[in-house]
């Protein structure tokens, strides 16, 4: 019997599952994760970024950093 349990729903968390860092069940974690949004967006003549914020995303690669 497990003594790891969900931090969202209560329900009973595998050993193995806790091990790996995870703190929520797999149903509660699937729908925590969907709500994360981001996007990578290849920079000119460098690496690729990390974007979180649509604000970011608009002044990336625009000439002078503004957008309209």
């Amino acid at each position: 019997m497990s003594k790891y349990h969900c931090r969202c729903c209560e329900t009973q968390i595998p050993a193995p599952r806790v091990q790996l860092g995870y703190d929520t069940c797999i149903q509660c974690g699937e729908e925590e994760a969907r709500q994360v949004k981001h996007t990578i967006a290849p920079m000119h003549k460098s690496n690729y970024v990390v974007v979180s914020d649509k604000a970011d995303l608009k002044g990336i690669n625009n000439k002078g950093g503004f957008h309209r």
